[in-house]
C-alpha cells in the first residue's frame, strides 16, 4: 500500500463521512428537536419535554391543516394513478398516429409549463368556475399537474407485458376491464406502486396551488401552514415547528414502507419473452 493510495483511501472515507453528516443531522434534528424544553437551530442534546408536543397540539391549525393535506393527496394521487394507468394502457395499445410525439409534447409542456408559470391562467379558471376554496378543485388541479409525466413513466411498464398474457385472457371470456385490472396492472405493479408513492410525495410538498387556490386557512394544508409558524417577534417558533415538521414527514415515511413491504419498487413479476 503506497502512501498516495492510503491518502485517496483516507480522502474518499473523510468525503463520504461529510455526506452522511449532510443528511444524518437534519434527521437527528428532526428528532431530538421536538422533545427539547429549548430547541434551537443547532443540534444537542435535548432537554426531554412534552411540553412542544401540547403547543402543537394547542395551535388551532396544526391538526387540521394536516388533514387538509390528506384529503388534498389522497384525491390527487388516485386521480393521477387511475388516469395515468387508462391513459398509458391505452397509447400502449392503440396505435395513434403521432403516439410518440403526443406523450414527448406532454411531458415537454408539463415541465415548461410550470405552475408558476401558469398561475395566472389556474386562478382565472379555478375563479370562474368557482372553485376558490375547494380542496376537490385544488386537487384536480395538482393531479393535472402530474398526469402527463405519470403516463409517460407507466407506459413503460405497460409495454413491457407481453400482449400473449391478453391474448390469452381474452380466449377465456375476459373483457377489457377485466384484462386491465387482472392480467396488465398486476404485472405492471411496481410500476403503479412506483406512481402512486410518487405522486403522493409530490402533492403532499406542493406549495404554491394551494396556496393561490385555498384562501381560507382552515383549508390550507400543512405545506401552507407551516409558513405561518412564527411566534410575536416575527421569528420562527421552534416550539410548534419540530414537532409540526416530524408530525408533517410521517404520512410519506409510512406509506413509503407500506408500499414497498406490500409491493415493492422492484422490476419483477411474471414477464417472458
Amino acid at each position: 500500500m503506497s502512501p498516495l493510495w492510503m491518502v485517496r483511501r483516507i480522502g474518499f472515507y473523510v468525503l463520504i463521512a461529510v455526506v452522511l453528516a449532510f443528511f444524518a443531522v437534519p434527521m437527528l434534528w428532526l428528532a431530538s428537536a421536538p422533545f427539547d424544553s429549548k430547541p434551537g437551530l443547532g443540534l444537542r442534546w435535548p432537554d426531554w419535554t412534552f411540553a412542544n408536543v401540547v403547543a402543537t397540539f394547542d395551535h388551532p391549525y396544526a391538526l387540521t391543516s394536516l388533514v387538509n393535506s390528506l384529503v388534498l393527496c389522497v384525491i390527487a394521487t388516485v386521480v393521477t394513478t387511475v388516469l395515468a394507468a387508462l391513459a398509458a394502457y391505452a397509447l400502449s395499445r392503440v396505435r395513434i398516429p403521432g403516439r410518440d410525439l403526443l406523450l414527448y409534447l406532454l411531458l415537454l409542456l408539463s415541465s415548461v409549463v410550470t405552475g408558476t408559470a401558469a398561475m395566472v391562467p389556474i386562478f382565472v379558471m379555478m375563479l370562474q368556475l368557482g372553485l376558490i376554496n375547494s380542496q376537490f378543485g385544488t386537487a384536480l388541479v395538482i393531479a393535472g399537474g402530474m398526469l402527463p409525466a405519470a403516463i409517460f413513466i407507466l407506459k413503460d411498464f405497460v409495454d413491457a407485458v407481453p400482449r400473449s398474457y391478453e391474448e390469452s385472457a381474452r380466449v377465456f371470456g375476459a373483457s377489457p376491464r377485466q384484462v386491465l385490472g387482472h392480467v396488465v396492472l398486476p404485472v405492471a405493479r411496481p410500476g403503479v406502486a412506483t406512481i402512486f408513492v410518487w405522486a403522493f410525495v409530490n402533492a403532499w410538498g406542493n406549495f404554491l396551488l394551494p396556496f393561490l387556490l385555498l384562501r381560507d386557512v382552515g383549508q390550507q394544508p400543512a405545506a401552507v401552514l407551516l409558513r405561518t409558524l412564527y411566534d410575536e417577534g416575527g421569528s420562527a417558533n421552534l416550539t410548534v415547528i419540530p414537532v409540526f415538521s416530524l408530525l408533517y414527514s410521517i404520512p410519506v415515511v409510512v406509506l413509503y414502507l407500506f408500499v414497498s413491504k406490500r409491493y415493492g419498487f422492484r422490476f419483477h413479476g411474471g414477464i417472458k419473452s
